[in-house]
């Protein structure tokens, strides 16, 4: 019966450090990211579109999707545009308001994830459930290299989001022009 105990209980503490050390290399790994850039598949509802992102740390991006309405996503750190390039559309909200200020604020993102624990999903990924300003966000980690490879969230209308990156470089050289919000027409 002690050995059971004992083995329980030796189980469960290396099973915390595990968890405690991948954390632990996730926030390190991220830490030494000053830009991403990567290809992306979001899938909202039954549609899937694709493209591009560049995000500059602290708080930019810029997203071109490759589709009909070559829909563009920038923020220049203060503000977050969506902006349909072959139409009208454009929408702009403060970044504060929006769940990608999650993503784009690494001091946040890095305070968050130390705070919590996150879990294990199909042993390949680590996920972080994160919630700040009544935004709400999770962001998934590969438990192998870790990296970012993608988030999930719920768009204005309440529709789950599903990001998935690959083709991830980072720190590379980055043209601050991206980052200029782009006029509405």
């Amino acid at each position: 019966m002690i050995k059971k105990t004992f083995f329980i209980i030796f189980f469960f503490t290396m099973f915390n450090n595990s968890f405690a050390s991948t954390k632990f290399d996730i926030i390190e790994n991220f830490r030494k990211i000053d830009n991403l850039s990567f290809d992306f598949k979001q899938v909202i509802e039954d549609n899937t579109e694709e493209g591009k992102c560049v995000i500059q740390y602290p708080k930019k991006i810029n997203c071109e999707y490759d589709n009909f309405k070559k829909k563009l996503i920038v923020s220049n750190g203060k503000s977050l545009v969506i902006k349909n390039q072959n139409g009208k559309e454009y929408f702009r909200y403060l970044l504060n308001q929006t769940s990608l200020e999650l993503i784009l604020n690494k001091d946040l993102l890095l305070r968050k994830i130390g705070e919590m624990d996150g879990k294990v999903i199909d042993e390949k990924y680590y996920i972080f459930y994160l919630e700040n300003n009544g935004n709400k966000i999770n962001i998934f980690f590969d438990k192998n290299t870790f990296n970012l490879v993608g988030w999930q969230t719920e768009d204005v209308y309440q529709n789950l989001v599903i990001t998935y990156i690959y083709n991830l470089v980072k720190n590379s050289k980055i043209d601050e022009k991206l980052f200029i919000l782009p006029k509405t027409h």
